[in-house]
């Protein structure tokens, strides 16, 4: 005669064989989108050289060293570019530090005529100001130092061994040339060793010059975002299509990510709109790029395998829309 399990045997031998087939799925219930806390906002400058750079530090409330996030601004920006980001993730724990480009600021196109700000904008995106925001960025860093050894207000404030680079099209070329990107004959020329992962938002590929070895050497984890719609009138390779080719160059380390945003624009990634005509307007979009950068910062500078597992699993789709595409290698 042939015996049959009881149903309660049966429900039990069920449910133990999907505790194994999942157990490295089960969830650790971190939420990269869960609400920030209060920032503090203080505004500094300091100069080196003949250069003045002016900065915006968002601050956590609490008051032990945090890691530590560079934000330059695109052109024609500012410090106050990318106030969004900056709230969210010293909201996190993160002290965020929105640097501002004397050259290829506001102060290009303020007090410009209209019809002639684009002309004026065009010649601001030049080698010369490449040049300086690199150094830009290493001089803050240097200051940084300072201010973490020697100031009253920032003593202590800032864990110098944790730090991130990001930015936005003219800031986002100027975080890849700080954080790994290889120029032919130079090398690495720019590279920062002290950064240790970098966020890059509308990337482009250099207009000459660009091979395999351009983005194949990069060593720490990059994420790059960018839109379906995400184009740009200055500069070459500014399109949609040239911008992927950047993750395409990036080696498969397993610790490299590329978000693209359905018909996201351009301005998806910052605060402010230009007017004058319609633009998409998607509310997800700034859900995503909160979450999923937040995900990144936790899981390469404070090295939260939660977070790790977040990004390399299902996590991302979580937050993003069916048409949004999300790459890993």
């Amino acid at each position: 005669m042939q015996i049959f399990p009881s149903a309660l045997s049966y429900l039990i031998l069920l449910v133990s064989s999907l505790s194994i087939a999942t157990a490295d799925e089960k969830p650790s219930g971190y939420n990269p989108a869960r609400k920030a806390q209060p920032s503090t906002v203080v505004k500094v400058e300091f100069q080196y050289d003949d250069r003045i750079v002016p900065l915006k530090f968002y601050l956590p409330k609490d008051s032990q060293p945090a890691p530590v996030i560079l934000l330059s601004h695109g052109l024609g920006g500012s410090r106050e570019v990318g106030q969004h980001l900056g709230e969210y993730w010293a909201g996190h724990g993160y002290v965020v530090v929105a640097m501002q480009h004397a050259g290829s600021d506001e102060s290009v196109w303020k007090g410009v005529r209209l019809r002639q700000r684009m002309a004026e904008l065009k010649k601001a995106a030049s080698r010369k100001n490449f040049m300086a925001r690199n150094q830009d960025v290493k001089e803050t860093l240097n200051h940084l130092q300072k201010l973490n050894k020697g100031s009253e207000q920032f003593r202590g404030r800032f864990d110098m061994n944790t730090i991130g680079m990001s930015g936005h099209s003219f800031g986002a070329v100027t975080t890849q040339a700080v954080s790994g990107q290889n120029f032919g004959l130079t090398g690495k020329q720019f590279t920062d060793a002290r950064i240790k992962a970098a966020m890059l938002m509308s990337p482009s590929p250099p207009a000459v010059g660009f091979s395999d070895q351009t983005f194949g050497g990069v060593d720490i984890p990059w994420l790059l975002m960018t839109g379906t719609k995400d184009s740009s009138p200055i500069g070459r390779n500014s399109d949609p299509e040239s911008r992927r080719k950047v993750f395409q160059g990036l080696p498969a380390a397993n610790r490299c990510y590329e978000l693209c945003l359905w018909e996201a624009e351009h301005s998806a990634f910052s605060d402010v709109r230009a007017s004058g005509r319609k633009r998409n307007l998607n509310p997800n979009h700034h859900v995503a790029i909160h979450a999923i950068s937040l995900a990144f910062w936790d899981a390469y500078l404070r090295q939260s395998e939660d977070a790790k597992k977040w990004l390399q699993n299902n996590g991302p789709r979580k937050v993003l829309e069916a048409k949004d595409s999300w790459l890993k290698k």
